[in-house]
């Protein structure tokens, strides 16, 4: 079974001459025809670079304005950059004065990559068994499910476990859930972050081909923790940043 989990995000770069934050023109003229070809395409984020020529604070400086150079650019044209992250990283990636660390790296999601195939799941799993004999009710953390920072796409490895879901549904056709997403780290939370990543999930299962009347969806941003905020290691916040199925029927 193929199922169409996107490949997730590609990216674009846009370099810069020397000390300057605005694209050379050979990059400028790429720059141009990558959004001729994208002018549907959501970009995720931009992030700029710079070399180690000069002091980091001023590097920094130098990347945050190329980055928000190349974010103005593709604003202008009408690309989708709603809750794109603008950020400048500075030298972090420069190997001296090379040529190719002077730039902005544009991550957009890849709305056109064709589904991939990956190998059946074992027949008989840990998720399969506790779905499969949950009561009315419960709710079960969908494992190993993770996506790109800030994003809904989800990371090509959790591919097995979404096909796990989808294959535990068609083999039980009474079986209802409600898609319900949760965030980590912030109380108040930004762009919807949980509802939409629900919603991938919903979209991804109704895509392969499981009827909508069998599944719905929510969201709690950070308001059902299963450990308090702040939480206090990465083990906390991995627990809390998760997405569940509750068991409507079965």
């Amino acid at each position: 079974m193929a199922i169409g989990v996107m490949e997730g995000q590609e990216q674009f770069t846009v370099y810069f001459n020397f000390d300057i934050d605005e694209a050379s023109d050979a990059s400028g003229k790429k720059l141009s025809q990558w959004i001729a070809n994208h002018k549907d395409t959501p970009v995720l984020r931009v992030y700029g670079f710079a070399d180690a020529t000069g002091n980091p604070a001023y590097n920094i400086d130098l990347s945050e304005r190329r980055a928000a150079y190349v974010m103005q650019q593709l604003r202008e044209a009408g690309i989708q950059t709603g809750g794109a992250e603008v950020k400048g990283l500075g030298e972090t990636q420069a190997s001296g004065s090379n040529s190719k660390d002077r730039k902005a790296v544009v991550y957009f999601k890849n709305r056109t990559q064709p589904p991939v195939a990956v190998k059946p799941q074992p027949e008989s799993s840990a998720f399969k068994k506790t779905v499969t004999t949950a009561a009315k009710g419960e709710k079960i953390r969908i494992p190993n499910l993770n996506f790109y920072d800030n994003s809904d796409i989800i990371l090509p490895e959790s591919r097995p476990v979404m096909i796990e879901l989808f294959q535990i549904l068609k083999s039980n056709p009474a079986l209802k859930i409600d898609i319900q997403g949760h965030i980590c780290c912030q109380k108040i939370e930004e762009n919807e972050i949980s509802l939409k990543r629900a919603v991938a999930v919903y979209k991804l299962l109704i895509k392969n081909g499981i009827d909508k009347s069998r599944l719905s969806y929510k969201s709690f941003g950070s308001s059902k923790p299963i450990h308090a905020l702040p939480e206090k290691n990465e083990g906390e916040k991995a627990a809390n940043r998760r997405v569940e199925i509750e068991i409507l029927d079965n």
